[in-house]
């Protein structure tokens, strides 16, 4: 499936999460939702991402923007990513890949010269209302919470 694009409904989901429980879209709604889809815990990139995006938590939630990082790992593996790193994000489990499906991240990749599927490293902004706003593509980390903070911010809250 392609990637969403801005003004698209986002697709509602609900995963269980690191700590327990579970966390939904659809619970979200009435204000600004930040998806970052992330291939990995505890690999080098993706823990530099949750790391920024956690050292902005504070100022995510200030602006009413809920933060949720996706990725195929447990809820095991995102308990023991999130207290090694002290991520201050929530973190989501799509271990049957429905969601990562359903916004067209799941994608083939190659890396020394061998493909295979994975996470394409992706973010979403949904708008209070459940529609994308903006979309980052094949993410470079550095800056990259910075600027989706800066964007989440100009959204209104319901």
């Amino acid at each position: 499936m392609a990637p969403l694009r801005p003004g698209d409904p986002a697709p509602d989901f609900e995963l269980a999460r690191d700590g327990g429980g579970s966390i939904s879209l659809s619970a979200l709604r009435g204000r600004p939702v930040v998806l970052f889809f992330y291939p990995k815990d505890d690999t080098k990139t993706c823990t530099v991402e949750a790391i920024s995006f956690s050292g902005l938590s504070k100022e995510f939630t200030a602006a009413r923007v809920a933060l949720i990082g996706i990725s195929p790992d447990s809820v095991k593996s995102h308990d023991r990513f999130a207290k090694k790193h002290d991520l201050a994000v929530a973190l989501a489990a799509d271990e049957d890949k429905a969601v990562v499906n359903a916004y067209g991240v799941w994608a083939e990749k190659s890396m020394y010269g061998r493909k295979y599927m994975g996470v394409e490293r992706t973010t979403y902004l949904i708008d209070a209302a459940g529609i994308i706003s903006r979309v980052w593509e094949k993410v470079k980390v550095a800056g990259h919470a910075e600027e989706v903070l800066a964007a989440a911010k100009t959204l209104r809250t319901a």
